[in-house]
């Protein structure tokens, strides 16, 4: 008899959006990939320090330590580079000083990263696409890297152009509503009205949307109505409107 519950797909990972905002990185390895661990955490807000020898490392990562956006330190790692670290990433041809790092980390329970080492990784790097705010992150769990760049690639194709400049405008929304609707116990009705407006309006509607829009939107939350963008635009300075709403 098959359950009316989801079934269990065991061996996948929790695919989470980890915020590391002004966190302490630790990257291990100035070569390409590094490189590459760079840019990820970057793009994520957080403080970066590298350890490697200057002369290991590659244009990008030196452009990076002069350009100010890295700190680095100009020497091999040492197990003191671990103090006050958040999340290590370790990208260097050394499988036994690898495994070695790893170690350490486990032993401070500092979540670590082994390049191309999965049984040696808490956590994995997928292949990304980001449009503004959007990100979708594609993983094969390890096993395929490439495989995960081509599928990911395939979905950015498929997806329209203006997605990334709707949740834009969406984001804006919501923030907005919270501060109509600042109360805990108002969190479910604010979700249930947010939702209608996300499925009712088109990316273009959303996109289309000013933020004068937003506050006349914003007026029939009460009410738990969605009208349409062209109802919000037709709505009369007092407030009043005649038109039908859409429930």
């Amino acid at each position: 008899m098959k359950s009316q519950y989801p079934e269990i797909q065991g061996g996948g990972s929790l695919i989470l959006a980890w915020q590391i905002r002004n966190k302490h990185v630790l990257v291990i390895g100035g070569g390409e990939v590094a490189a590459g661990r760079i840019v990820n955490v970057l793009n994520a807000d957080a403080r970066v320090t590298v350890v490697s020898p200057r002369s290991g490392l590659n244009e990008e990562v030196a452009y990076r330590v002069d350009h100010k956006q890295i700190e680095l330190v100009d020497r091999k790692f040492e197990p003191s580079d671990l103090d006050g670290v958040d999340m290590v990433l370790c990208a260097v041809d050394d499988p036994e000083a690898s495994t070695t790092i790893y170690k350490l980390c486990q032993e401070r329970r500092i979540a670590a990263n082994i390049a191309d080492v999965p049984p040696e990784c808490d956590f994995y790097f997928g292949s990304v696409h980001r449009d503004g705010p959007l990100q979708i992150m594609v993983s094969t769990n390890g096993n395929g890297p490439k495989l995960a760049n081509i599928v990911r690639r395939q979905i950015a194709d498929s997806l329209p152009h203006n997605i990334g400049a709707a949740v834009r405008r969406v984001g804006m929304l919501r923030r907005k509503l919270r501060k109509v609707a600042p109360a805990l116990e108002e969190g479910p009705k604010r979700m249930q009205w947010m939702s209608k407006v996300c499925e009712q309006w088109t990316l273009d509607e959303l996109c289309e949307m000013t933020e004068e829009d937003m506050e006349e939107l914003l007026g029939f939350y009460k009410p738990g109505t969605v009208p349409s963008l062209d109802e919000v635009r037709l709505r009369e300075p007092d407030g009043a409107y005649d038109g039908p709403f859409l429930i």
